[in-house]
């Protein structure tokens, strides 16, 4: 998203509240729906317990050195 497009984004969304906000019934409604949104879990997120958890496991996994002379080219076709 380009910053533009950010911006006319907030201010589309500052306006909408502000003529939510004279409205208690529809301010009730927003402010469910901001703490439900709120409380979405993201899955790109993870924990610190997490990636270092998935980093020992890789530490456990295949690895692979380039020989001498040998490019990544020569190296992804030796391993594959």
């Amino acid at each position: 998203m380009t910053t533009a497009q950010q911006v006319t984004m907030n201010t589309e969304l500052w306006q909408s509240i502000g003529h939510i906000a004279d409205n208690d019934a529809l301010m009730r409604r927003l402010t469910r729906y901001a703490k439900k949104l709120a409380k979405e879990k993201d899955p790109t997120l993870m924990t610190m317990e997490e990636f270092f958890a998935r980093v020992d496991a890789a530490k456990n996994g295949p690895t692979y050195e380039l020989q001498e002379g040998e490019t990544i080219e020569d190296l992804l076709k030796r391993v594959s």
